[in-house]
């Protein structure tokens, strides 16, 4: 498998942007420190400058099993009902894929 590299777009409730950030580092340093950084290549949140409460992550896996063991996560599934309440509709995911060899 390839490569799966992807950045998921949010916007966060109004009153919820503390909860989120919050929770937002809580869940890099689990990442950091507990995911291999030969199978999670990066993962990171960040605050857009589209608009306000707007937010993303960054997220690339060597390949689909390291991302799906990343999403099945004791770290990730912990706190992804706190990022469900703190944001406001759903997230939108695009995909990248690698440039040619």
């Amino acid at each position: 498998m390839s490569r799966i590299t992807f950045v998921s777009r949010m916007t966060i409730k109004p009153g919820k942007e503390e909860l989120f950030v919050r929770t937002c580092r809580e869940l890099e340093r689990e990442v950091a420190a507990n995911e291999s950084p030969e199978k999670t290549l990066w993962f990171g949140f960040f605050k857009l400058r589209d608009g306000e409460r707007r937010y993303c992550v960054i997220e690339s896996f060597v390949d689909e099993a390291a991302e799906h063991a990343h999403m099945a996560s004791p770290w990730l599934g912990g706190r992804i009902q706190t990022f469900v309440e703190c944001v406001d509709g759903t997230w939108e995911r695009e995909y990248f894929d690698p440039l040619p060899a």
